[in-house]
């Protein structure tokens, strides 16, 4: 799957997109992020409060439960503010 990194996410797991092939146990948006933890440190640190990452799937925003699916691209967001 692509992932995407955006903001700080980007900064801290040190590349703006990855192909990565997920474990056939990995089925939704949360357990992705929960895989991506375990890869290293700079993973650890940008995933350290999964609850507060925003996500689309295929361009569309969907919660952290939402299945995987077909979907081909997951982009990952630290939470926005307006202005």
């Amino acid at each position: 799957m692509k992932i995407l990194y955006f903001a700080w996410l980007r900064e801290r797991v040190g590349v703006p997109e990855e192909v990565i092939a997920l474990p056939e146990n990995v089925r939704t948006v949360g357990e992705v992020i929960t895989h991506l933890s375990s890869l290293g440190e700079n993973y650890a640190y940008a995933f350290e409060q999964p609850s507060i990452i925003r996500a689309a799937l295929d361009r569309k925003h969907v919660p952290l439960e939402t299945p995987l699916g077909e979907a081909r691209e997951l982009a990952l967001f630290p939470p926005m503010t307006g202005g």
